[in-house]
């Protein structure tokens, strides 16, 4: 039977950026099915933003991002990156490709690698769509879709089922009813997935 595991997670976080190709070559090895889910820190849920920690939490958070990005082999550009906006519109983009049977993991890299390695702002429309056609989509296309309903409802759903399943940051896995925080719970994901269920 195939598994099928629901995967959380935020354009705007580096570590779903770092812990990504590992998470969707794992479930490749397993058969497993992945369901993307969107949205951004839940507070409500006890999440909390970077930008509203304290100064050694910071320090310390950002020292084990350079440490993993390593362990991934990620290029991550956190030093002098220019200041750039919102990249939260850019899920649009990947929920669209994702309801229209696109390569939603495709636009996902292509869109983490360049915020995260390349600091480029994918929060401008015209930034995004550029990224995208240069990887052979219809960038047009995926602009015009993200004010659609359907890309909106998905948008406001992907929330509310992040909160009720008590998500709080990201990445965030869920299988067999089990939930897994942060990239680096991937082995126990693994085991799970080879029948040790915690």
């Amino acid at each position: 039977m195939t598994k099928s595991v629901d995967y959380f997670f935020s354009i705007g976080s580096p570590w779903s950026y770092i812990g990504f190709d590992a998470f969707v070559d794992l479930s490749y090895q397993h058969d497993a099915k992945i369901t993307p889910f969107q949205t951004t820190v839940l507070e409500e849920n006890g999440g909390i933003f970077s930008r509203n920690r304290p100064e050694i939490r910071r320090a310390d958070w950002t020292r084990d991002l350079r440490r993993w990005a390593r362990v991934r082999g990620k290029e991550l550009l956190l030093d002098h990156r220019p200041q750039i906006g919102d990249p939260t519109p850019a899920s649009l983009f990947v929920i669209a490709a994702y309801l229209d049977g696109e390569d939603w993991i495709k636009v996902v890299r292509l869109l983490q690698h360049a915020l995260w390695a390349e600091a480029q702002d994918i929060g401008k429309p015209e930034v995004r769509r550029a990224i995208v056609e240069a990887a052979g989509f219809d960038g047009s296309s995926f602009l015009r879709r993200q004010g659609d309903q359907d890309v909106q409802t998905k948008w406001q759903e992907d929330r509310v089922r992040a909160r009720k399943s008590g998500v709080f940051g990201f990445p965030t896995y869920i299988y067999d009813n089990e939930i897994y925080w942060g990239q680096d719970n991937l082995p126990f994901l693994e085991r799970h997935f080879q029948g040790d269920r915690p």
